[in-house]
């Protein structure tokens, strides 16, 4: 029988090829997707996340265990989708316009991925309204905003003011974050929250995530 314990430390190490390895074994033995998941894969991330706060973590190994976890998930996304299994949302996450740093964006999309959400990478560069247009297609009832450059920071409060117009403010969870970005800023810009690193952000989407569905 395989060892879950296994696919939480090979997570934890940040060993893509283990992870994967082992997420095939257990899938061979019969183990229910969900239980990887639940039991080996969350938590591992949740661990990862605990340590990157305390500083025992750093990028690098952030990085490498979210390479592990998405190396893990890829063989169960087929089995999730045929059991109709729901994700813990769905986010769309993107660099704002005029802005092309992308590092903090992907570590983010990385661990919501591997925390169980749907993730939607716009990439970079992005302008408002692809935004909103996305929140639209997809029903995503969370939006993330990344930005690295002073500059760009008000485009953040244009997405808000897209969503807003567009009637779908009410029913998404507005995460914004980056080296400018501060708890105030937020809040001025009217964002339901602020993650100051990706470990944060993902507890944040957690937390404050929506239920409603965009309607």
């Amino acid at each position: 029988m395989v060892d879950l314990q296994e696919l939480h430390e090979a997570i934890l190490n940040g060993d893509a090829k283990a992870a994967a390895a082992v997420t095939r074994a257990a899938l061979a033995q019969n183990v229910p997707a969900l239980d990887l998941i639940q039991q080996a894969m969350v938590p591992a991330m949740d661990e990862v996340g605990r340590r990157f706060e305390c500083q025992d973590y750093f990028v690098p190994e952030l990085l490498l265990s979210a390479r592990a976890m998405k190396a893990a998930l890829e063989p169960l996304r087929p089995l999730l989708a045929a059991s109709g299994a729901q994700p813990a949302g769905t986010v769309v996450i993107g660099t704002v316009k005029g802005d092309l740093h992308d590092i903090g964006k992907n570590l983010v999309a990385a661990l919501l991925e591997g925390g169980g959400f749907e993730v939607i990478d716009l990439g970079v560069d992005v302008a408002p309204e692809k935004f909103v247009e996305t929140v639209q297609q997809t029903n995503a009832n969370i939006v993330c905003l990344s930005a690295l450059l002073t500059v760009t920071m008000l485009s953040m409060k244009a997405v808000i003011e897209g969503l807003r117009a567009a009637g779908l403010r009410e029913y998404v969870t507005v995460l914004v974050g980056g080296a400018p970005v501060t708890r105030q800023f937020a809040e001025e810009i009217g964002a339901d929250g602020y993650g100051e690193n990706a470990s944060a952000a993902v507890a944040l989407a957690r937390s404050c995530a929506k239920s409603a569905a965009v309607g």
